[in-house]
C-alpha cells in the first residue's frame, strides 16, 4: 500500500520582488502505482506565465500517467518487456497534453497589456506562446516491483532504499547537458528527457524535489541524509508535515531564497517495517557526518 505527499513554499526572492511562487508540486495513489511530480517555472521575463506552466505540467503528467495505467495489469506486462519505449511514449504525451493545456489557457485569457509592457513588440513577436509557460518537470512512479521516472530541466530525484541507504538515481543537471536549458517549452521538449528505471528493487520511498531544496544544502551528503531523516518519518506523516513545512520555509528563506517543491510516495508497509533499520541510519548519518566536518576543521 502506498501514501505520499507534496508540497510547495515560495522563495524569500520573490515574496521581496512581489512574484508568485512559480513551482508546483502534486502525488497520487492509484490502481497498482504511486506517482509523484514537482515542476519550477522558469524565471526569466519571457516565461511570465510559469506558474500557470509549472501547474500545467504536473497535471499532465498525472493525467497521463493515469491513462497509461487504466490497465495495470497490462501495463505491468508489456511495460516490463518494453520499458524504454513506453517511457518515450509517456513523456511524448506529457508534452503534448502540456501544450493543450497551456495553449487553451492562453485562449481563455488573452495576453494583458500589463504582461505586454514588459516587452518592445519586436521582442514580444520573437517569443514562442508556449515558452510564457515555460518550466521543468521531474515525475517518479512506484508501481509493482519496479519504480521508473522522467525529468526535463534541473531538480533532483532521489530513492530510499528499505536499508535507510539513499541515492541520487538521476544527477542534478544531467539532464542539462552543456548548459543547455531543458524546458517543456522546447520545440524539441521530447527529445530532451532523461529516464530510469529500476526492476527488482524494494524502495521504501521515492521523493523529488525542485532545485530549490538541492541548493540549500552545503554537500550531496546533507541533501541525501535529509532524505533518510524524511524516511524516518513516514509512519507518523501527519504529525511530521507540520515540521517539514516549517523547515521548506527556512531552507527557502535563508539559502537560496528560490521557491520549493519536494513530493514523496512510499511504502507504507516497508515504512513500518523497517523504522528501526531507518532510524539507526539517521544516526549513522549524523555520525559520519560529524566526522566530516572534523575532518574539514583539521585541515
Amino acid at each position: 500500500m502506498f501514501n505520499g505527499f507534496s508540497h510547495s513554499v515560495m522563495g524569500a526572492s520573490h515574496e521581496k520582488r512581489g512574484i508568485v511562487c512559480q513551482d508546483s508540486s502534486a502525488y497520487e495513489v492509484g490502481n497498482g502505482y504511486a506517482a509523484v511530480v514537482v515542476a519550477d517555472g522558469h524565471g526569466s521575463k519571457k516565461h511570465f506565465r510559469s506558474n500557470v506552466g509549472s501547474k500545467a505540467a504536473t497535471e499532465a503528467a498525472l493525467e497521463t500517467i493515469a491513462k497509461f495505467y487504466a490497465d495495470p495489469d497490462a501495463f505491468d506486462e508489456h511495460f516490463r518487456t518494453d520499458h524504454k519505449r513506453i517511457i518515450r511514449n509517456i513523456e511524448k504525451q506529457v508534452i503534448s497534453l502540456w501544450n493543450e493545456k497551456v495553449l487553451d489557457h492562453l485562449d481563455k485569457n488573452p495576453v494583458t497589456p500589463e504582461e505586454l509592457n514588459k516587452f518592445s513588440y519586436e521582442e514580444f513577436d520573437e517569443i514562442p506562446p508556449e515558452s510564457y509557460y515555460g518550466t521543468t518537470l521531474i515525475a517518479a512512479v512506484a508501481g509493482r516491483g519496479y519504480t521508473f521516472g522522467f525529468q526535463i530541466g534541473d531538480g533532483s530525484l532521489v530513492a530510499v532504499f528499505e536499508d535507510g541507504e539513499t541515492s541520487m538515481i538521476m544527477d542534478y543537471e544531467e539532464s542539462n547537458p552543456a548548459n543547455i536549458t531543458s524546458s517543456m517549452c522546447n520545440a524539441n521538449a521530447a527529445s530532451m528527457f532523461d529516464q530510469f528505471y529500476v526492476d527488482n528493487k524494494r524502495l521504501l520511498a521515492i521523493c523529488v524535489s525542485t532545485d530549490g531544496l538541492y541548493t540549500s544544502f552545503g554537500s550531496d551528503y546533507d541533501f541525501l541524509d535529509y532524505h533518510t531523516i524524511i524516511a524516518s518519518q513516514l509512519t507518523n506523516l501527519e504529525g511530521f508535515m507540520p515540521s517539514l513545512k516549517n523547515n521548506l520555509v527556512k531552507r527557502s528563506h535563508f539559502g537560496t531564497e528560490d521557491d520549493i517543491s519536494v513530493a514523496c510516495v512510499f511504502d507504507v508497509d516497508l515504512a513500518r517495517d523497517n523504522l528501526d533499520i531507518i532510524k539507526a541510519k539517521v544516526v549513522e548519518n549524523k555520525r559520519l557526518a560529524a566526522e566530516r566536518k572534523a575532518r574539514l576543521l583539521g585541515r
